[in-house]
């Protein structure tokens, strides 16, 4: 069981980053009809993987691996949770543009975004991007048992 939330665990990461991916080359190229539902649906399957992922690996934490107490006396696993909130948190700018679309996009209209709006949705995406980062170096420290502390 310990193996089969350790792939979820995992495919949930890469969809998630692939996600995340995804809207950083769409809101880096013209903004289209196309690309903005693209966006849309590239914004689900990250809440989506986001989702399964802190599911999965809370499950990992309470009921599998090294156990709760482990990790929570591990200061590389506190900055990786908390990576993945400032992550979580950040991603609801974009997430609110995204639905606000909705509307326009039904009647076949491209949304209005002022440049300000584009900028900071990239920006946004580009942190989400570097919080990765972030969380692969926490999760390898955790690997070695760096940052534990009984």
């Amino acid at each position: 069981m310990s193996v089969l939330f350790a792939f979820l665990h995992h495919l949930a990461a890469f969809t998630l980053t692939a996600a995340i991916a995804i809207e950083l080359v769409l809101l880096g190229q013209k903004f289209t009809l196309e690309s903005a539902r693209k966006l849309q649906s590239a914004d689900r399957v990250l809440g989506i993987s986001a989702g399964a992922l802190l599911v999965a690996g809370l499950l990992r934490v309470f009921f599998f691996e090294k156990g709760a107490a482990y990790y929570f006396h591990n200061g590389a696993f506190h900055a990786k949770l908390g990576l993945f909130f400032l992550a979580a948190f950040l991603s609801i700018y974009p997430t609110i543009r995204f639905i606000r679309w909705g509307k326009a996009l039904k009647q076949g209209q491209l949304p209005e975004v002022s440049g300000r709006q584009w900028r900071l949705m990239r920006g946004v995406v580009h942190a989400e991007l570097a919080a990765i980062v972030g969380i692969l170096l926490c999760a390898a420290m955790m690997a070695k048992g760096i940052g534990y502390s009984a």
